[in-house]
């Protein structure tokens, strides 16, 4: 995740915003820098690496100013050195930018097409020659920023000076957070309240589709079309050195709402956004030259595991043996070395997870792992690393690790199938352009579920049992859905394979049996909706996630029915991660249960 710090300020700004990055150092990154503006002069300095180094040019080479824009970057477009580092300079316009703009190539092209110079092969550079560009045809500075909000898609938060006003401060935020701080004199922006504690606790958060205007005496938020809007001015215990809850009840619903910047942040080290390919790792793992996988992992890491396995099976043609791994090392699995071993952690430090790791270890296999902490234990013992980059998870029920897990396993499929010759060049890219589109269409699937959600929680919290039921992909998403709504809401549930409905489960089947169906529309659709009939012939209460065409599809009575977009079968797991998150959290939050430390649950296992 990127780190985004702007001031319009009484006293110099450089250093404060330099101190203010720092608070955001452990979002990660791989450069940084800061542009000021002084008696008509704006001027940035950046570098490559920590802020360590942007303080040495800072200290060689000062910048006066009392406003100023600062960024920390984790490279998405564009490799990671000075020349892609943010802030980014056009014809008197800077910007810095957290998210993905998703249509940056057409944009480009078009540019290019009018005479525009780029500097650098970031995305964000287009955001900037827009400005430029809609400034030059006469718009003012907020009717340049509309023009060009309503220009670009993707995920995204963006902050803007402009060199010929130097008291304003312009940002938008379509998905990435963005807090603005209220000071005496003063005002702030930043990518998370933690920055700005030192200066105030007074924030406002904006929300998706809203555009400020800030200058030292206040601030003024509109839509996207310029409509004014209002947003409240909250009080943040945020203290300079803590991860932060900003404007949400738990550490959970604001990890579940992170989701889309950390994925993009994710998938920006495995996938060229430019070239819309899976970047060609050394990843010590020869997915062309094994016969087979092994994949092992706890809880909510088997799941991902499970959905893996399906990835792997149909784009790779690679078999794929799975366990939880718990079970893994005591059933003696016949290994060879013609096979690899893939283990799946958050902490890189569960106890099971390792002791399978070191059972392969034994066997000869070259070991891969997937975790969040690269200087764990897990991860140390492997011969290949795969960082999901989550950043800090704090609730202990796993949420954006689950989907950047996810991501890092399909993108490791995928690259899987073209060193196998499964997929081609064109199924590559894609299967890539899907996976870019996903941040932004989590962004707008949370904002579209979440009310009808919340309310379908009341009504989901006076049950003891719940039933989930799933095919494909969607079936490991339905023991996920069970396992986070026991987990943190004490509610008995359990997930099943949509076809074993008729083998056991249907027998529990009643009107105080709610049975949540998630079910795109799919190949596996159709069969999907025979068996919620079967539900349906028994008096079962249906809870039906799907999309447009699926709800257009079905004409079963349902309890409530949650409509999601329509998205290709690669990135629909990760999709249909978040209504089953929201209906978790909200469910518990109603119940009054404590969402991010439930009982009897620790957030790494490091005994067996």
């Amino acid at each position: 995740m990127c780190g985004i710090v702007g001031i319009v300020g009484s006293k110099p700004v450089a250093e404060r915003l330099v101190d203010a990055l720092r608070r955001l150092e452990y979002r990660g990154y791989d450069s940084a820098g800061v542009a000021t503006i002084h008696d008509g002069v704006m001027d940035r300095r950046r570098a490559e690496g920590k802020l360590f180094n942007l303080e040495k040019k800072l200290a060689s080479e000062p910048l006066p100013g009392l406003i100023g824009i600062a960024h920390t970057r984790w490279a998405t477009h564009g490799a990671p050195n000075e020349t892609n580092a943010h802030p980014h300079f056009v014809e008197g316009v800077a910007v810095v930018h957290n998210g993905i703009i998703e249509n940056f190539s057409e944009l480009r092209d078009e540019l290019l097409s009018e005479g525009a110079v780029f500097s650098s092969q970031t995305d964000t550079e287009v955001v900037a020659h827009l400005l430029a560009k809609f400034t030059r045809e006469g718009l003012d500075h907020k009717a340049a920023m509309l023009s060009m909000l309503n220009r670009v898609a993707g995920a995204y938060a963006l902050v803007v000076m402009f060199k010929d006003d130097p008291g304003t401060i312009l940002a938008a935020r379509s998905g990435p957070p963005l807090a603005v701080g209220h000071g005496k004199g003063e005002m702030f922006l930043g990518s998370d309240a933690i920055a700005l504690a030192p200066f105030t606790n007074r924030i406002t958060y904006l929300v998706d589709g809203d555009c400020a205007v800030m200058n030292a005496s206040g601030v003024s938020i509109m839509d996207f079309s310029g409509k004014p809007v209002i947003r409240p001015v909250q009080i943040s215990h945020a203290a300079a050195l803590m991860v932060d809850k900003g404007n949400h009840r738990h550490f959970m619903e604001k990890e579940i709402y992170e989701q889309p910047e950390i994925i993009s942040h994710a998938l920006s080290h495995y996938v060229d956004f430019a070239a819309g390919t899976v970047k060609p790792l050394a990843s010590g793992i020869d997915f062309a030259g094994i016969r087979s996988l092994a994949i092992s992992a706890c809880g909510t890491a088997y799941l991902s595991g499970l959905i893996g396995k399906y990835w792997f099976e149909r784009y790779a043609r690679l078999p794929v043996e799975i366990d939880v791994a718990s079970e893994f090392r005591y059933r003696e699995i016949p290994l060879s070395k013609d096979q690899a071993a893939l283990f799946i952690s958050q902490s890189g430090e569960t106890a099971d997870t390792l002791a399978s790791l070191r059972y392969c270890r034994q066997e000869g296999l070259t070991i891969g792992a997937v975790v969040n902490v690269r200087e764990s234990t897990i991860a140390r013992e492997a011969d290949a690393v795969f960082p999901i980059l989550a950043g800090p998870e704090i609730g202990v029920a796993s949420t954006k690790a689950f989907t950047c897990q996810l991501a890092v396993l399909a993108a490791l499929a995928i690259q899987a199938g073209r060193a196998r010759g499964t997929l081609t060049a064109e199924d590559e890219k894609a299967m890539v352009r899907h996976l870019i589109e996903m941040p932004r269409i989590m962004s707008r699937v949370l904002n579209l579920v979440e009310p009808q959600v919340e309310g379908l929680s009341r009504e989901l919290s006076r049950f003891k049992d719940v039933l989930y039921l799933g095919r494909g992909t969607s079936f490991p998403l339905a023991l996920e859905g069970a396992l986070k709504l026991k987990e943190i809401s004490y509610i008995h549930a359990e997930g099943y394979a949509a076809g074993e409905l008729k083998h056991g489960p249907i027998a529990l089947i009643d009107e105080n049996m709610p049975v949540i169906v998630i079910a795109p529309h799919d190949r596996f659709f159709e069969k999907t909706v025979s068996n919620m009939q079967e539900v349906a012939a028994r008096g079962g209460r249906i809870i039906f996630i799907t999309d447009e065409k699926g709800a257009a599809a079905s004409k079963l009575a349902t309890m409530a029915t949650i409509v999601l977009p329509t998205v290709d079968e690669v990135i629909a797991p990760m999709i249909y991660a978040l209504p089953i998150q929201l209906l978790a959290y909200h469910t518990a939050v109603f119940m009054g249960t404590d969402v991010d430390q439930p009982r009897n649950l620790a957030k790494s296992v490091t005994v067996e």
